[in-house]
This record gives structure tokens, sequence and C-alpha cells, in this order.
């Protein structure tokens, strides 16, 4: 029983060292693959926000048209950027899930264009994924990482 213990505990130590790299970097690259490809969509596009921005939640509802066009595809943009080097992380995670949740609420909820059969079912599965990113970080493979790791970082903290 001992030798399934050590050999149990070996492993998992080996697979928790690996996941603390791979892990958060394949949820990164993941999502910024997603929102890179619905920010270039928009900015390549004409903005339809019109059509659906009575559905937006608020403080969005309230805002002009051109601004919430203009801050959902920079966001994506930006944010992507960010995921796959990981900095920001937790800032643009957090972001992304507020545009996704703008998302759902209005475009997604079988209000429009749906990405499959249940319109919101893809979205949640993005919010899900960003929740780890936000609690846990963007892992050892970042420039968060990095950064807090370095001297003056690790002092301050």
């Amino acid at each position: 029983m001992a030798l399934i213990c050590r050999a149990y505990n070996t492993l998992t130590s080996k697979l928790d060292l690996t996941g603390a790299y791979l892990g958060p970097l394949a949820l990164r690259l993941l999502l910024a693959w997603e929102f890179w490809e619905s920010g270039v969509e928009k900015y390549r596009g004409e903005n339809w926000f019109a059509d659906v921005q009575s559905q937006f939640f608020f403080p969005f509802s309230a805002l002009p048209v051109e601004l919430n066009w203009f801050l959902a595809t920079w966001f994506e943009l930006i944010g992507a950027i960010a995921l796959v080097i990981g900095l920001g992380t937790r800032f643009f995670a957090a972001s992304l899930v507020v545009i996704t949740l703008v998302a759902i609420t209005s475009v997604h909820g079988g209000n429009g264009y749906n990405v499959c059969d249940n319109g919101w079912k893809l979205p949640l599965i993005y919010l899900v994924m960003l929740v780890p990113l936000i609690l846990s970080g963007a892992g050892k493979l970042s420039l968060d990482h990095a950064l807090a790791s370095r001297p003056a970082c690790r002092k301050a903290a």
C-alpha cells in the first residue's frame, strides 16, 4: 500500500507542477483565440449594437452605441493579446466576463445570433473558463508571474 501511495504522490506532484504552467496557459490561449476572433469581426464589421443596445444592462444601456462598440471591440482585441502573454490577466479576464454577460443577456440568449442550439451555452463555458484566471491568475508561464516574482514585488507583498 505504501508503494501505491508513493507512486500516486509522485505522479500527482509532477502533474501539479506541470499544471501550474500549462493549465492556465491552455485556458488563456483558448479564450484569447475566441475573443480575438470576436474583436476582429467587430473591427472589420459594421456596428450592429443599435439593434440590441436596449437589452444591455446598466450602465451600458445608457452609453452611446458607438462607445459600446468601441469598448467591446478594443477590450476583446487588447484582452486577447493580454491573455496570450499573461499580462494584466485578472483585469482582462474580469473585463471579458462583463462583455460576455452583456452578450449573453442581449445577443446570445435566444434574441438573435446563436452560436449553437442553446445560444447561451458557449458564452457560459467562456465565463466558467475565465473564473480560474480571475481567482488564480495567469499561471507560471506569464508576464504576470514573471513580474510578481521580481524581488521588488515580493518585498511589497
